[in-house]
Order: structure tokens, then C-alpha cells, then sequence
């Protein structure tokens, strides 16, 4: 693996990060959370199959759901994950947590990046 100032030249040239927002219903934030304490394992597999490193969900509050992650082609890993059953079957059993009608899949808004510090 190529270096260049400690870190690789694929994390340098390849990786997207990206940064989105979901609005979660305040009345189910304390399932919400527990659900992720919990993601079953398959789920996880499935994220890293399909290129999702690095991923965190953040909330802030009145239920803004915050999440980042780093692949290399956000928009070919999102298709992919909702191409899994694995996917379907969590997203449906999300759905009830969110603010939209829509799964999270859809509904993720990505923020422009303004600014980024190595």
C-alpha cells in the first residue's frame, strides 16, 4: 500500500465522505437508540460489503439524526444496500422511527462539504 503523509493514497484519492441528515419522531428516540446497540450482524456485514467504512449516526437534539460515512461511491453503495434483504428487512422495521414516508435509503439529505482538515 502506497503512503503519502501517513496515510494510504486510496483513502486519499477514493474515498468519498459524507455527511447526512434523517429527522427522526422524538416519541421513539429511546427504541431508536436501543435498535442500534443492537444492529444485528448480518446488517453490519452487508454495510461493509458493500463499501460503507466508517460509518457513524450522530443525534441531535429534537430528533435530527446525523450520520458520516466514507466510501467511494456514495451513491453506488446506497443502491446496493437497498438491494439487500437484509436491508429491506431493517429499513421496514426502521420506518416507524422516522419523520418521512420514505426509508432512510431515500430520504438521506447529504450536506455540501465546506470545509475539511487533515
Amino acid at each position: 500500500m502506497s503512503y503519502h503523509r501517513g496515510l494510504s493514497l486510496c483513502r486519499l484519492v477514493c474515498m468519498q465522505r459524507v455527511c447526512f441528515t434523517l429527522k427522526l419522531r422524538e416519541s421513539t428516540l429511546p427504541e431508536y437508540i436501543e435498535r442500534h446497540r443492537n444492529v444485528w450482524p448480518e446488517m453490519q456485514d452487508a454495510l461493509r460489503a458493500t463499501g460503507w467504512t466508517n460509518y457513524s449516526l450522530f443525534l441531535a437534539p429534537g430528533g435530527l439524526l446525523i450520520g458520516y460515512v466514507e466510501v467511494e461511491d456514495f451513491n453506488a453503495a446506497r443502491e446496493a444496500m437497498k438491494a439487500l434483504p437484509v436491508n429491506v428487512r431493517w429499513q421496514t422495521e426502521m420506518l416507524p422511527f422516522f419523520d418521512s414516508s420514505a426509508n432512510a435509503d431515500d430520504a438521506m439529505q447529504p450536506l455540501p462539504e465546506i470545509f475539511h482538515l487533515d
